[in-house]
C-alpha cells in the first residue's frame, strides 16, 4: 500500500449533496492512507452536520485565498520554474472548449492551478485525485502537471459526457494515471470517448454508504395501516423528473389509491413544481419540505414506505443506496447505472424513463402488496451489504493509488 500523501480535490468540499466523498475519504483514512482535502469553492454557509464542519475546517479552499497569495504563488512559480510555468499556461490554453468566455475561464483555471500546486508541494502531496470531470478537474490536472505529481479522477454521471465537460473528457483520461468509474454504464461511456489503448486506465469503483452511521433500518412489515408514504429526495431540477412524478401521483389519485408524497430538496424547479401540484389538485397529497441536512434526510427516508427516484439521468444514486440500506423499498428509473444497483423485482422496482403510467403502476403494486415491500426491503439491504457498504466500495482504490507512477510526470 502506498505511503504517499494523497490530495482529494472537488469543486466544493464538503457539500451536503456529496457526502459520499466524505465517506470515501474517511474509509480510506481508516485503511491507513494519508489524505489531504482541497476545494475550489468555499463550502456552503451554515453546514449543519458535525462531520461536514470538521471537514471544512481541515480543507484548503482555493478561492478563499487573498489576491496577494495568488500573486506570490505565480511570481515564485515563474521565477523558480519558468519553463514549467509557461508549459502549464499553454496546457490551460489548449485544454478548453471554444469561445471567448472559455478562453477567459482558462486563465482563471491557470491562476487557481498554480496557487493550488504550490500548496500541494508545501503539503507534500504526491498524488491528486478529483471527483467529477468538471472545471475543478481541469484545475487539478493543471496543478498536477506543474507540481509533477500523479493525477486521477472519478467519473460519476451523464453530465460529464455532455458539453462542455464531455468535449475535454478524452484528454483528461489520457492525462490521468487511472480513472475510477462508479458504474459500468459510465465506464462504457468513457470507453466510447477514448482509444482502446486507454481502456486499461478505467476501473470500477463504487460509491458506498456507511452502514454503521445510518439510523436503524425498518423491520419488514412494521408500518401501521395508512396511505402509502412516498418520498423523493433530490435537487428540484428538470433532469430529476419530479414533474413526471407529480403526474403519476395524479393518476394514482384518480384511481382511488391512498398515497402521500414528500419532496425533499430545493432547486430551480421549486416554484414550477409547486404550481404544477396545485394545478393537478395535489396540495393535500404532496408536501414540499425543502432541503434537509444529512441526518434529517436519512430520518425522513427511514420514516417513509417507499422511496421514488424518477430521474431522466443519473450516475449511481447514493440516495437509493441509503434507502435500500434503511429497509425502505425503492422505485427508480431504468437508466444509466441504476440497474446495476437495483435488480428489478428483486431488490426494488424499475420503470422506463418518462413512463409515468408505468411509475404509477409500480407505486400501485407496492401499495397493494405489503409482503412484496418487505421482500424487496430485505433483498435491498443484502445488496448494499454485499457490494455498496463503504468498506467494500473503496477497496479498489488503495491498489490504484499504490500502482500509479510515483510522481514521474513529464512536462
Amino acid at each position: 500500500m502506498t505511503t504517499r500523501r494523497i490530495g482529494y480535490l472537488t469543486s466544493q468540499y464538503p457539500a451536503p449533496s456529496h457526502t459520499f466523498i466524505r465517506r470515501e475519504i474517511a474509509a480510506l483514512r481508516a485503511m491507513g492512507l494519508e489524505i489531504a482535502t482541497y476545494s475550489i469553492q468555499r463550502p456552503p454557509a451554515g453546514l449543519e452536520a458535525p462531520l461536514d464542519r470538521a471537514a471544512a475546517a481541515d480543507t484548503f479552499t482555493v478561492l478563499a485565498r487573498p489576491k496577494a497569495a495568488y500573486a506570490g504563488a505565480h511570481l515564485a512559480a515563474l521565477l523558480s520554474r519558468p519553463g514549467r510555468y509557461l508549459a502549464t499556461l499553454a496546457l490551460a490554453w489548449r485544454h478548453r472548449v471554444p469561445g471567448v468566455r472559455a478562453a477567459l475561464w482558462a486563465l482563471f483555471h491557470f491562476a487557481e492551478a498554480i496557487l493550488l500546486a504550490r500548496r500541494l508541494e508545501a503539503d507534500g502531496v504526491r498524488h491528486l485525485h478529483n471527483h467529477f470531470a468538471n472545471s475543478a478537474a481541469t484545475v487539478g490536472l493543471l496543478a498536477s502537471r506543474f507540481a509533477r505529481i500523479d493525477w486521477s479522477l472519478t467519473l460519476h454521471g451523464i453530465s460529464e459526457f455532455d458539453y462542455p465537460a464531455g468535449l475535454l473528457l478524452a484528454d483528461k483520461i489520457a492525462a490521468a494515471d487511472f480513472v475510477a468509474c462508479v458504474s459500468r454504464f459510465g465506464m462504457a461511456q468513457a470507453m466510447r470517448a477514448i482509444p482502446t489503448t486507454h481502456w486499461p486506465k478505467l476501473a470500477l469503483v463504487r460509491c458506498g454508504v456507511d452502514l454503521a452511521d445510518l439510523p436503524p433500518a425498518r423491520a419488514p412489515g412494521d408500518e401501521a395501516p395508512r396511505p402509502l408514504q412516498l418520498i423523493a429526495v433530490g435537487r428540484l431540477s428538470p433532469e430529476k423528473g419530479q414533474a413526471g412524478l407529480l403526474e403519476a401521483i395524479a393518476l394514482l389519485r384518480d384511481r382511488g389509491i391512498g398515497i402521500a408524497l414528500t419532496l425533499v430538496g430545493d432547486g430551480p424547479d421549486g416554484a414550477q413544481l409547486k404550481a404544477q401540484s396545485s394545478r393537478l389538485g395535489l396540495d393535500a397529497l404532496v408536501r414540499f419540505v425543502g432541503r434537509q441536512d444529512e441526518r434529517t434526510a436519512l430520518a425522513s427516508i427511514a420514516a417513509a414506505d417507499v422511496l421514488v427516484l424518477p430521474s431522466f439521468m443519473e450516475g449511481l444514486p447514493v440516495v437509493l443506496m441509503e434507502a435500500m440500506a434503511l429497509g425502505v423499498p425503492v422505485i427508480a428509473t431504468r437508466v444509466a447505472g441504476i440497474p446495476e444497483l437495483v435488480r428489478d423485482g428483486t431488490s426494488g422496482l424499475l420503470f422506463d424513463p418518462a413512463d409515468w403510467q408505468g411509475l404509477a403502476d409500480a407505486i400501485a403494486r407496492l401499495a397493494a402488496d405489503p409482503a412484496l415491500r418487505a421482500r424487496l426491503a430485505v433483498a435491498a439491504r443484502q445488496r448494499i451489504e454485499t457490494e455498496f457498504a463503504i468498506e467494500r466500495a473503496v477497496a479498489p482504490l488503495p491498489p490504484l493509488f499504490a500502482s500509479s507512477s510515483a510522481g514521474a510526470v513529464p512536462q
